[in-house]
């Protein structure tokens, strides 16, 4: 790498609620960064005014600071290279489109949106279905570069609408390496003479993108596939303006769990789970779900994401922020795209949960699920609980009898396991049980062992029994962890509740 500062930037439209797969180049682009000592920032496309929809820039911003990627720079947070919003940055473009122009590596072009039509129909017509804006069919239009002057003059004096295009060389190799695919060759043949300026004003994404990306300074373009087909032409922007190109990237694609297709952001709540951050609502108050109101740790959430499209070479799967900066390198991205997977993202979720301090789980289910015991008794809560829980509400509605007595018990169990004998065996069990002097775990297992003796029944004949009078459940965590933190107290009136309601 040279010695040339790193500066990447993550560059979203306020089109709509940011997707999975932009929160991935985000953070790819953020990774970057801090492993290289860089700068990572935060810029705001929204030239297209027409796919402009409220609310978006803040969902962005909002999704990137729960997922806890902090641009370096960006809206609201400042820098050296703003404004870091593109609609705030329109003066900057025209001039850039003019001296394209003046170099001879743009047209003014005044085609109406009819005289585009007419064209497609004719070329239809004579079998040419993709008809293009080239360097052929360039001589055939209305621009300045079949004009003569002084009506093109006269055409900009009276306030005609025009666009300015590239002008794209006839017959050119055009030749660059990306970090992640090597190299790349492309023949303008190819390529059309794409818009640079438009009609209203505005810089189309092309334009406003070289431009931008030159001002502030940046070394690396990392972003999705999708952008590889124009990669050419901002190769060419640059040429044409005398600029040092940055070094390209292009992400592979995010894929449905089939691997068929592009992961969509209508595929989430269709397939059953997220494929947003966080909940998105739409103008008429339909609710795209996220991963936050879903239950998700950021950091879980982060850690799948970085796995799709990339992996450390090592065993490794569970990883911090920290963690990921120190073993992150575009070199290890696939060039082939990255099928989504729900269930794996849930064992990440799960692997979070069973690392977190039991304090921290504790404060987060009793605000969550307003709970009113205290923090000491939802912290033993949470340490027999999580080994069996994905999400923190799992410990509430899993573990319910810890804040509740059962109400009814389990069929299977009854029919199963409660024999003729049962009754008496848990009644002489409860006289024992509720004879215990130090109450902990570890004694009333020695009293519950030596019972087994005393009767000659297998653990699998009494302790069924014993659940579900003080649970109602089948399973569960450790019977005489979960008996610790009930108290011996309100376990012995759990079993004796048991005992009077299941007939003898």
């Amino acid at each position: 790498m040279s010695n040339k500062e790193v500066r990447v930037r993550f560059a979203p439209s306020p089109t709509g609620p940011l997707h999975m797969g932009g929160v991935r180049t985000a953070l790819y682009n953020y990774l970057f960064a801090k492993k290289n000592n860089g700068k990572f920032l935060l810029r705001i496309e929204d030239t297209d005014q027409t796919r402009f929809v409220p609310g978006a820039q803040e969902y962005i911003m909002d999704a990137l600071k729960w997922c806890a990627i902090f641009p370096d720079e960006g809206p609201g947070i400042g820098g050296n290279h703003g404004p870091y919003i593109q609609s705030e940055r329109k003066s900057h473009y025209a001039p850039k489109a003019q001296e394209l122009v003046d170099r001879g590596w743009a047209y003014y072009a005044f085609d109406t949106a009819e005289d585009l039509n007419q064209m497609r129909e004719q070329a239809k017509q004579m079998k040419m279905p993709n008809w293009q804006y080239n360097s052929i069919t360039r001589g055939a239009m209305k621009n300045s570069l079949t004009l003569p002057a002084n009506e093109v003059e006269a055409r900009i004096k009276n306030g005609d609408p025009f666009v300015i295009r590239f002008k794209m060389p006839r017959n050119r190799d055009i030749r660059f390496e990306d970090i992640i695919r090597g190299w790349v060759v492309v023949n303008t043949n190819n390529l059309d003479d794409k818009v640079l300026y438009k009609s209203d004003g505005m810089p189309t994404y092309h334009l406003a993108n070289i431009v931008d990306d030159h001002e502030m300074e940046i070394s690396h373009v990392i972003r999705g596939e999708e952008w590889l087909p124009s990669a050419p032409l901002h190769v060419l922007l640059y040429e044409a303006f005398g600029w040092e190109c940055p070094q390209f990237a292009h992400l592979p694609l995010l894929l449905r769990p089939d691997g068929n297709g592009k992961l969509s952001k209508r595929d989430g709540d269709r397939l059953g789970f997220p494929v947003f951050p966080t909940n998105w609502t739409t103008s008429d108050g339909e609710v795209y779900s996220g991963y936050r109101e879903n239950g998700y740790f950021s950091g879980a959430f982060i850690n799948m994401l970085a796995f799709l499209g990339w992996n450390p070479g090592t065993q490794q799967e569970i990883f911090s922020l920290e963690e990921l900066v120190e073993a992150f390198s575009l070199e290890r991205v696939s060039k082939a795209g990255a099928k989504f997977d729900a269930d794996k993202t849930k064992w990440f979720q799960q692997q979070y949960l069973r690392s977190t301090d039991n304090t921290i789980l504790a404060k987060e289910l009793k605000a969550k699920q307003r709970l009113s015991e205290d923090l000491d008794y939802l912290e033993k809560v949470c340490n027999v609980m999580k080994e069996r829980a994905t999400f923190i509400k799992d410990i509430h509605t899993e573990g319910d009898y810890f804040f509740q007595a059962p109400r009814d018990y389990d069929e299977t169990v009854l029919k199963k396991k409660w024999k003729a004998d049962t009754h008496q065996i848990m009644t002489n069990w409860l006289d024992i049980f509720k004879n215990i002097e130090e109450f902990n775990a570890s004694n009333v297992e020695a009293a519950f062992k030596n019972y087994l003796i005393e009767i000659d029944k297998g653990i699998g004949a009494v302790l069924p029994a014993f659940r579900l009078l003080v649970t109602g459940k089948a399973m569960g965590p450790s019977m005489f962890e979960i008996v610790e933190i009930l108290g011996q107290q309100e376990s012995v009136k759990r079993m004796e509740t048991g005992l009077n309601n299941i007939p003898a």
